[in-house]
């Protein structure tokens, strides 16, 4: 739609400077025009008063049928006149004439019946008006003069002349307004849009920062709006100067975001490290408890088994924590061929006899050859395969069938994890690999879980530079690990990888 509230800043300036030439070529040549045909209708009316003092009294003036007072009376402009004498004894129904000419340079002419009565019935006086005589004389003003012995004449002079100048001088006018157009446009043009080139420089600044990966812990605003453009003195310069200010800002920010994230992980690693020792002891002591030969009353028993399982469950939690401690870290991972075929089918039969509730499908490639080993971390990847099917078993109710695929595709080997269980809620999708999201409000819980599977994967994956997704609804839930046979660069964190 036409809506000027939304065009460029240079369509806008454009279209107001070729606006404005346009709006003030028309009024000045509105004005050109009527001032000249007033300055002319003023010439004729002077010339006609000119001619009416040459008839002003009896016996003054020219004899019947003479034309003498024409050529003392005759105006410059034009060259032409019309005089017409009508008799004092005329009458509405016979109209006596004693002179009727029309008086071109070089020729006479008369008058016809029609013409003399249109002029007769314009109640014509010493005013000048303007009478359409018709019968192809066209437009005259008109004065008539009443004589000493009654008569009256009636002198006017054509107004065709004036018609003519005055549309040629509106053409010219209007050609010249059009040949302005052009020019100022195509200056105006020019000029906006050389104008407009440090905004656009600053723009395009604003622009690159906006598509930065802000959210990485390692990113950095390094675009600046250039010193040329950052002038405080003009406009432009102040959005310039106040961009990089700005940007200075979100750069300190990011800078102590980054700082207080490297501490936290740092307690987290640490905490990590010296929580191991107490939870194995906790562990070994719950199991020696256990082995004692003297009688253990059950709720004892009961008591000890508790401890035992909850210490292994927060071991889990520790070692989790402490493998995503490294890779924020930028640990190296291991680079070694990993035969993907062979963890998919150990991680399959391992997670059959933890969960036999469920059902469990391996669908391979008929020729296993297809399938190339890839580069990376062996326990990384086997983890990676784990926590998919472990996360398939744990958010779906039994029965559920369960089906670990593996294919090659172009350079990446994929493995897939899909399940026909409830599936997964479209809000809660954005934010499944993120840390500690747990999946309870989604599906459905059979057991405990850190909330650190998923984000383990992600993590994991985006080191070995490959990619991870999910695609859910009810009844079919995909999780697609994409990996390349032989990455490029070295095996690092999110960060090293360049998520």
């Amino acid at each position: 739609m036409f809506n000027p509230a939304r065009w460029p800043l240079r369509t806008k300036l454009l279209a107001s400077i070729v606006t404005l030439f346009v709006v003030i070529i028309a009024i000045i040549g509105a004005a050109t025009v009527l001032t000249t045909r007033n300055s002319l209708m003023t010439q004729v009316d002077a010339q006609l008063a000119d001619a009416q003092r040459s008839l002003g009294g009896p016996g003054e003036g020219d004899a019947p049928g003479h034309t003498d007072g024409y050529h003392r009376a005759a105006p410059g402009l034009g060259g032409s006149m019309l005089r017409l004498t009508i008799d004092a004894s005329s009458t509405a129904n016979t109209i006596r004439t004693s002179e009727n000419v029309v008086l071109t340079p070089g020729s006479i002419s008369t008058l016809s019946k029609a013409q003399v009565l249109t002029l007769w019935n314009s109640s014509l006086g010493t005013a000048p008006q303007t009478v359409d005589v018709g019968g192809g004389l066209g437009t005259y003003r008109l004065v008539a003069v009443s004589r000493s012995n009654g008569d009256v004449t009636i002198v006017g002079m054509p107004l065709e002349p004036i018609d003519r100048n005055v549309g040629e001088l509106a053409r010219n006018i209007a050609l010249m307004g059009l040949l302005g157009l052009v020019a100022v446009g195509g200056a105006s043009f020019l000029l906006v849009r050389s104008n407009l080139r440090p905004l656009r420089r600053v723009a395009a600044t604003a622009e690159r920062v906006s598509e930065m990966p802000l959210g990485r812990g390692d990113a950095r605003t390094d675009e600046r709006v250039p010193t040329v453009d950052t002038d405080p003195r003009t406009e432009v310069g102040t959005v310039g100067l106040a961009l990089n200010n700005l940007l200075d800002h979100v750069d300190s920010a990011l800078d102590a975001r980054e700082e207080s994230e490297m501490q936290v992980r740092q307690f987290v690693a640490d905490a990590s490290h010296e929580l191991r020792t107490p939870l194995a002891s906790i562990r070994g002591y719950a199991e020696l408890s256990r082995r004692e030969t003297e009688p253990v009353p059950p709720s004892v028993t009961h008591a000890l088994g508790r401890i035992e399982s909850e210490a292994g469950r927060m071991t889990t939690l520790v070692e989790d924590l402490l493998l995503l401690a490294r890779l924020d870290a930028g640990r190296e991972l291991e680079r070694e061929p990993v035969d993907l075929t062979r963890i998919v089918v150990e991680s399959l039969s391992d997670l059959h006899a933890a969960g036999p509730d469920h059902v469990w499908h391996l669908d391979l490639p008929e020729d296993l050859d297809e399938v190339p080993e890839v580069v990376g971390d062996e326990a990384r990847l086997r983890q990676v395969v784990i926590n998919l099917l472990a996360n398939a078993r744990r958010h779906t109710p039994p029965g559920t069938v369960v089906t670990a695929g593996l294919a090659r595709e172009g350079d990446d080997v994929i493995v897939r994890v899909t399940d026909n269980g409830p599936g997964i809620p479209a809000e809660f999708t954005p934010h499944l690999f993120e840390r500690f999201t747990r999946g309870d409000v989604a599906r459905t819980r059979t057991e405990g879980s850190t909330g650190l599977g998923l984000s383990i994967v992600h993590a994991v994956v985006t080191a070995h530079h490959g990619t991870v997704s999910v695609e859910s609804e009810p009844g079919n839930t995909r999780f697609t690990v994409r990996l390349p046979i032989e990455p490029r660069g070295r095996l690092a964190s999110p960060e090293a990888a360049g998520a």
